[in-house]
């Protein structure tokens, strides 16, 4: 199954994400695709194996967002 996917990837695998782990429940890869580092800019794609979860943003829910 992984095999498949690889093949149908456009941007490739990538590396383990190690370096942002802390914002992930499961394996995930991260493949730089550009950087530019005079304007401080990077593309990179993110790849989820299945069952893993991103910690990176939650949106806590209100009083006056429930049942809107």
């Amino acid at each position: 199954m992984k095999n498949d996917f690889e093949k149908e990837n456009i941007f490739g695998l990538g590396n383990s994400n190690d370096a942002y782990k802390e914002y992930f429940i499961g394996q995930s890869y991260l493949n730089m695709l550009a950087k530019v580092d005079d304007i401080n800019l990077s593309l990179c794609n993110v790849t989820f194996e299945p069952g893993c979860r991103n910690n990176w943003y939650i949106h806590h829910a209100t009083k006056d967002s429930i049942g809107a």
